[in-house]
């Protein structure tokens, strides 16, 4: 079974100062929710972190509330947790596509995501990748978003304005010859 596959897990990430990481979850199908963030606990702990835990309706909403949560609070990082079962329509393309999609513009912007999302074809996969003493995929998604939080601690990156110039006071024009600004 490909599922059962050998395959190389890194150290556990460490850390000098505490590390605060919030799971955002849908417990749309609420049983692979609990043991995915079970998963997650134990890998936050283990490495010596806290954490918090907020629900939303659905795989959708999971990349809305990180960013909300970026702008107004003080997590390191976050992992996204929950459960796409593919269904009769093409619902589950649009889920699984556009969460996927806006978790990793999230990260491409320099926040430090681990995403926990199965998309899967049935039950019996979710069930298999949820618990912690098997797949456990939410473990695994906790373990991703420490180890990118300790490349940026590593790196020394401030998270505020990545990707962009500070404003500055005065601006140079093109085709200044002399330095001169204009403010």
């Amino acid at each position: 079974m490909a599922g059962h596959e050998q395959h190389y897990i890194m150290p556990r990430a460490e850390f000098d100062k505490p590390v605060k990481i919030l799971i955002v979850v849908s417990p749309y199908y609420k049983d692979i929710a609990d043991n995915m963030v079970a998963g997650a606990v134990a890998e936050i702990e283990a490495a010596g972190g806290t954490y918090e835990v907020v629900q939303v309706p659905g795989a959708l909403e999971i990349p809305t509330a990180i960013g909300i949560s970026d702008r107004q609070s003080n997590f390191d990082g976050y992992v996204a947790l929950g459960c796409v079962i593919r269904g009769e329509t093409t619902h589950y393309d649009t889920v699984c596509n556009d969460s996927s999609r806006a978790i990793q513009l999230l990260g491409l912007q320099g926040l430090c995501i681990g995403n926990g999302i199965l998309t899967v074809e049935n039950r019996p996969q979710a069930e298999v990748r949820a618990d912690p003493a098997d797949q456990n995929k939410g473990g695994g998604a906790a373990a991703a978003a420490l180890h990118l939080i300790a490349l940026r601690r590593k790196w020394g990156a401030s998270k505020e304005g990545v990707g962009f110039k500070p404003p500055s006071e005065s601006i140079l024009m093109a085709g200044d010859s002399n330095g001169s600004t204009t403010a």
